[in-house]
């Protein structure tokens, strides 16, 4: 790319979307939560590159729903695998932790090495890693080669997946382009998790559990093959790397991922799960300690100081983890209680995916005439209130009477959320951090889910009978609705600071 772009000496509260290959007279965009802005709203003439930004923007889209799909396309597969590999029934669980932790411990590594290495550079390598780790798993032939194949997959994906989020701010033509390439990225990582329990269910249903980790090879390799025909690399920036900043942030963030997601079957007062939190928390606080004081660090805490931000990260993470709660109750009561088989449980989130996608269609335009905040608020109530409402299901109750409706209110509230968060995490961020902005906001998500999931499945087997499934699910959601009314008081907070 062109380097006669927006330099490191460019102001913290800059926007990040101005393309680096843009014309230094090109007008600043304005703050994504401005709605005044008209700009965004009027005709403006395709540059002559849109064709190719389009073509670069669908790329990484493509490249993040299929890490997305990874969260949950070997769910409905687990009793396959477990009959196929006999694992045991505690060791199962780690097909889906491993990939989990992985994942969140990484991400903050991640985004600094492509901000420091060149962002396609990262997302390339990361790619590789997990389209051979997704071989490697469909080949497995006992448990621990597919556990560690599934973490060599989590890694991959934290390598390139903050490197997603910032090619897309810098690929995009103009803030209309941004706005709407943020929303289908919200789109695509909400709704991904849904379509990934079809296309799981259709895979092991007509093929073999295998088929979930192989669908990965040929998207994985035609990403690949087209990466540096539309993608352009970003510069790399000089300086040293933060070793002992990227020891501290892998150390905590996998400490306190895996302790939350063990907190279910050890309970939350095992010495497990209390000695872990206390080393992850504490390899956390030294992080934030360390990176005072160096020159080049892996978290930029000028990240943190804006107040916007900070706000933005405490929707995400009760938001995020309330989702992937969603996705452990759903398909228990669907298959438990409707005798649904793998494929129609997938078929059943449908109407949750449509949802989403739906809004992220309206949502860049919402966001120019709300703003931001109220946008937030009205999503996370709507979640709060799916939640509220799939709460009431009671035996008997047909699939359209009791939960059609609440699934499309939560796909129609998710998606009013999680694009306006993105645009406020990444919104006055320099073109040089954005790789570490991104690393941050998937960071919240991936440890919002873990809380979210680990209180929910707690919440849920306090209260479960054994061959049951509605049993504690009334209160497991409920529970899930407080994620949703927390993140509502986080957006609360933002909006009248927004009047103020």
């Amino acid at each position: 790319m062109s380097s006669t772009t927006t330099s490191t000496t460019q102001p913290v509260d800059q926007p990040v979307d101005q393309p680096v290959d843009q014309p230094v007279d090109q007008p600043v965009d304005q703050p994504v939560d401005q709605p005044v802005d008209q700009r965004v709203g009027l005709p403006v003439d395709l540059p002559e590159n849109a064709g190719r930004a389009a073509a670069a923007i669908a790329l990484v889209l493509t490249a993040q729903l299929m890490l997305i799909l990874d969260t949950t396309v070997v769910n409905v597969a687990l009793p396959h695998i477990g009959d196929d590999l006999a694992f045991g029934p505690a060791s199962l669980s780690w097909v889906l932790n491993a990939y989990t932790l992985a994942f969140g411990g990484l991400l903050l590594l991640g985004g600094r090495l492509g901000d420091v290495l060149g962002r396609r550079r990262m997302f390339e390598s990361g790619l590789a890693v997990f389209t051979a780790a997704s071989l490697l798993g469909g080949l497995a032939t006992d448990p621990a080669v597919l556990v560690g194949a599934r973490a060599l997959q989590g890694v991959g994906a934290a390598l390139a997946a903050p490197s997603v989020l910032a090619l897309l701010t810098t690929s995009a033509p103009d803030e209309a382009a941004r706005n709407r390439a943020l929303a289908l990225f919200g789109a695509v990582t909400s709704g991904g998790m849904s379509v990934g329990l079809l296309l799981g269910g259709f895979l092991t249903d007509v093929g073999s559990w295998r088929w979930t980790l192989f669908i990965n090879i040929p998207i994985g390799l035609a990403v690949l093959a087209l990466t540096r025909r539309y993608l352009d690399e970003t510069a790399r920036r000089p300086g040293r790397f933060d070793v002992l900043g990227a020891v501290l942030a892998t150390t905590g963030a996998v400490a306190v991922v895996w302790s939350l997601i063990g907190a279910p079957e050890h309970g939350w007062t095992s010495g497990r799960t209390i000695g872990g939190l206390v080393a992850g928390v504490g390899a956390l606080v030294a992080l934030v300690l360390t990176e005072q004081r160096v020159a080049h660090p892996i978290l930029r805490l000028e990240l943190l100081r804006e107040r916007r931000r900070v706000g933005a990260l405490g929707v995400m993470m009760p938001v995020f983890g309330a989702q992937l709660a969603l996705f452990f109750l759903v398909p228990q009561l669907v298959e438990g209680e409707l005798g649904y088989s793998p494929v129609m449980t997938g078929v059943a989130f449908l109407p949750l995916s449509l949802s989403i996608f739906a809004m992220s269609r309206v949502s860049p335009r919402l966001l120019v005439r709300l703003g931001a905040r109220p946008m937030m608020v009205l999503g996370t109530l709507g979640l709060a209130g799916s939640f509220a409402w799939l709460s009431t299901v009671s035996a008997g109750d047909s699939y359209a009477a009791s939960l059609l409706g609440p699934l499309v209110l939560n796909g129609l509230s998710a998606g009013l959320v999680f694009m306006p968060v993105t645009s406020t995490v990444l919104g006055g961020v320099a073109p040089e951090h954005a790789g570490a902005a991104s690393g941050l906001l998937q960071t919240s998500q991936q440890l919002g889910g873990a809380v979210g999931f680990a209180v929910v499945a707690s919440v849920y087997a306090a209260g479960a009978v054994p061959g049951e499934v509605l049993p504690g699910a009334d209160t497991a959601f409920l529970t899930a609705a407080g994620f949703g009314l927390l993140a509502a008081g986080a957006a609360l907070a933002l909006v009248r600071r927004a009047r103020a």
